[in-house]
């Protein structure tokens, strides 16, 4: 069945797996420095992810061409903030930040998607919702932080931070470009456009990287890195991300961002044997909640 009802209902799941399938991201970044140079990563990543959903969307694609061509600036501007500022920097701030700063910067992009939402895009937004939203920040904080808020005035910035600011601004343009510029796409078709754009976008930094002394060879563990980014955090989230925010609206998909944090501490935890402490536990109490208010419809009134 393809009803709204049964698609909204995929999408609501799809809220809660998204963020654990962008998490395989914090892997990624933390290998790849001295393996593989942050655009030329970015560069396989999306040219694997565009073959692959331009296959499986392929008659669409050929149907839609035309239309495509004709805003075909569009995906070149989609392509990139989604693919050069929010791969490629997202992977060179990790060679001078740490993943606490990037969790903490990030977990304020949601915080400016909906408020573009709903004045850029026109979009109801409750006081359930708001307060969803509240209560998901306050987790957000309570994880990166680790429990110690005083934590927050000794944060040190480091040029890294200055390129995750810029990556969670072109973030928030990324989803609510996408919505303001509506498609006849479906989300694969879309998808795999907008990967061509980003390709497009990133060729010349990719080819500049791989011109420099200081290039590492590569190998086969770059190959891998380059795979699995582009499996995972590249075709299965941005896919998945992209169908929710059709279905649901770009308010309510940027809720399950907080989710991120939460879901590169479990991440650590298992595949890099970091420690999972009680301020995991104790924001998941917050973010969870947070998530349901802040993912539910919003009725017709009163709005905020």
């Amino acid at each position: 069945m393809n009803s709204p009802e049964s698609r909204e209902r995929r999408a609501l799941w799809l809220l809660w797996i998204t963020p654990a399938l962008w998490s395989v991201n914090y892997i990624v970044a933390r290998t790849a420095p001295g393996v593989v140079e942050p655009h030329m990563l970015a560069l396989g990543r999306w040219a694997l992810a565009g073959v692959i959903l331009g296959f499986i969307a392929r008659s669409e694609l050929w149907r839609e061409r035309r239309s495509s061509l004709r805003v075909a600036w569009q995906y070149l501007v989609l392509g990139a903030l989604g693919m050069l500022i929010c791969g490629a920097w997202v992977y060179l701030s990790a060679q001078t930040t740490t993943a606490m700063n990037i969790a903490l910067i990030y977990a304020a992009s949601p915080v400016l998607i909906a408020l573009g939402a709903v004045l850029w895009l026109g979009e109801r937004f409750s006081w359930r919702q708001g307060l969803g939203v509240l209560v998901a920040m306050a987790g957000v904080f309570h994880v990166v932080v680790k429990g110690q808020w005083a934590a927050l005035g000794q944060v040190q910035w480091v040029a890294g931070d200055g390129w995750i600011v810029v990556a969670m601004i072109a973030w928030a343009g990324f989803s609510l470009l996408q919505k303001k510029w509506p498609s006849p796409l479906g989300a694969t078709a879309r998808l795999a456009t907008i990967c061509m754009g980003g390709v497009l976008v990133l060729l010349p930094f990719a080819a500049w990287e791989w011109q420099q002394a200081e290039t590492p060879l590569w190998s086969m563990q770059a190959t891998w890195l380059v795979v699995g980014a582009g499996l995972v955090p590249g075709v299965g989230a941005y896919w998945a991300y992209g169908f929710c925010q059709k279905v649901l609206g770009a308010s309510r998909v940027a809720a399950s961002l907080y989710l991120g944090p939460l879901y590169g501490g479990l991440t650590a935890w298992v595949v890099l044997g970091e420690s999972l402490g009680w301020h995991h536990v104790m924001g998941a109490g917050l973010i969870l909640p947070g998530i349901y208010l802040a993912s539910r419809q919003a009725p017709a009134s009163p709005e905020i």
